[in-house]
């Protein structure tokens, strides 16, 4: 009899009153539970670009159109270079042996 009691100990415990604190240790609590707050999940905040900043229009052309244009004028120096590389050394780029 001993063993059947052992394997069924919650069979008599009332779950709803498990976590309960008596109502005589506290004398100014309600019979309603208290229910904390939660604070708000922080909203992230995406921006509507990523990589470049927001200029203004006139700006934006000045400052992206000299990039462009520092590119282009690059391009054509190591053009220009390497033509005359060409030119000193006769004309060939590599030969074939």
């Amino acid at each position: 009899m001993a063993a059947g009691d052992s394997k069924d100990m919650l069979k008599n415990v009332d779950c709803k009153t498990v976590g309960e604190t008596s109502t005589s240790t506290s004398t100014t609590s309600s019979s309603t539970p208290i229910v904390k707050k939660r604070l708000p999940k922080k909203m992230r905040q995406v921006p509507d670009y990523y990589f470049m900043p927001r200029l203004s229009r006139p700006k934006a052309f000045v400052i992206y159109g000299a990039c462009i244009a520092a590119g282009i004028g690059a391009g054509m120096l190591g053009e220009i270079w390497i033509k005359k590389k060409i030119k000193e050394d006769g004309g060939v780029i590599w030969e074939m042996k």
